[in-house]
């Protein structure tokens, strides 16, 4: 099963942030996954992996992810034939 490993700064005091993106992520594939980590880092960093391949990283995409963002790159991953619901929906 696939694991994502959410990589934060302590010094910037993300915990908070990284652990209710894990929560989300736990909440929405809870059979699809193996395991959420919450890696402590510091420098800024706030990066998503999936299996060690990045999903997401702050400096690069530009700030934080938005919930349903990181849920549609996370399922594009895990489980691409699953619907998000509301998360999927087009304009």
């Amino acid at each position: 099963m696939p694991r994502v490993a959410i990589e934060y700064c302590t010094q910037c005091r993300w915990l908070l942030r990284a652990s209710w993106m894990a929560q989300e992520l736990l909440s929405t594939f809870a059979t699809e996954l193996g395991e959420v980590a919450l890696i402590p880092g510091s420098g800024g960093v706030f990066r998503i992996t999936i299996d060690g391949d990045q999903i997401w990283e702050r400096k690069a995409d530009g700030g934080f992810p938005d919930i349903a963002v990181l849920k549609q790159r996370v399922r594009d991953r895990v489980a691409p034939e699953r619907d998000l619901g509301h998360v999927d929906k087009r304009d």
